[in-house]
C-alpha cells in the first residue's frame, strides 16, 4: 500500500517566526512546499538569502519565489515605501506604519492557489497574536475567516487548513520552542532596516531580542 503524504504550503519570510512554524509542521510529518514572497520590503535581499539558507538547513526541496512588486506602488507602509522612516523609538499606538495593507491576505490567498495546485491539505503561516506588533492581518479570528473563505472559493475535493501553531505565543516562548526543535535561528533575519548587521532598535528587533532576554539565552545574530 502506497504511503500517503501529507503536504503542506508554509509562508516563510526568513524570519524567526515562520522558520519554526514550518518546522514544526515538518515535525509532524508533513512535505514541506516553501513560499517566500518578495514585494519590495526595505530588506528583501536578505529575507531570500535566509529563506534559501533556511530551506537548505530543513532539507525542503520544493520551492516557491514570488514577486509581488506592486507592493511598492502601493506604498502606505515604512516597510516599502522609503520616504517613511521605520520607527526606532517605543510602541506605536494602533497599528504601527510597519504594517503592509492586507499582506498576509494577499500571501494567503496565493498560497492557497499553490495548495491547491499541489495536493496540499495544509498551509502554515508564522503569524503571532499576543506579542505582535498589533498588525490586524494577525489576528487568529481573521486567520480563521480567510481558511473559510479560501475552502467556498476553491474546488470541492480541496479542503485546507490553515496552521498557526505560533498565534498565541510570546516571543520567548517562540526562542524557546525553537531551541527544543533546533531551529536554525543564526541564519534568520527579523530587522526592519537593515540587511547587513541588524539595527537592534526598530520594533521587530526589539521584539525579538526582548525575547531572547526572557528566555536568558544569546540572539546568535549580529547586530550593530
Amino acid at each position: 500500500m502506497n504511503k500517503i503524504i501529507k503536504k503542506a504550503v508554509c509562508v516563510m519570510s526568513g524570519g524567526m517566526d515562520s522558520t519554526l512554524s514550518a518546522s514544526m509542521m515538518k515535525k509532524d510529518g508533513y512535505e514541506i512546499i516553501a513560499v517566500h514572497f518578495n514585494y519590495a520590503q526595505r530588506t528583501q535581499d536578505k529575507e531570500l538569502e535566509c529563506f534559501h539558507r533556511i530551506c537548505d538547513n530543513l532539507k525542503i526541496v520544493k520551492k516557491y519565489v514570488l514577486d509581488l512588486d506592486f507592493f511598492k506602488q502601493l506604498g502606505a507602509s515604512a516597510l516599502t515605501d522609503k520616504s517613511i522612516d521605520v520607527p526606532i523609538t517605543g510602541i506605536e499606538e494602533g497599528v504601527p506604519i510597519t504594517y503592509v495593507p492586507f499582506r498576509n491576505g494577499i500571501f494567503l490567498s496565493m498560497a492557497a492557489a499553490i495548495a491547491e495546485k499541489e495536493g496540499a491539505s495544509a498551509i502554515s503561516i508564522g503569524v503571532v497574536e499576543e506579542d505582535s506588533s498589533g498588525y490586524p492581518d494577525c489576528r487568529a479570528s481573521y486567520i480563521k475567516s480567510m481558511q473559510e473563505s479560501i475552502n467556498l472559493g476553491t474546488k470541492d475535493t480541496t479542503n485546507i487548513t490553515i496552521h498557526m501553531p505560533l498565534v498565541s505565543l510570546q516571543k520567548s516562548q517562540i526562542v524557546q520552542k525553537s531551541l527544543e526543535l533546533a531551529v536554525p535561528l543564526e541564519l534568520t533575519w527579523s530587522c526592519y532596516k537593515n540587511e547587513d548587521k541588524a539595527c537592534g532598535i526598530c520594533d521587530s528587533c526589539r521584539l525579538r531580542l526582548n525575547g531572547f532576554k526572557i528566555a536568558k539565552v544569546n540572539d546568535p545574530i549580529i547586530y550593530e
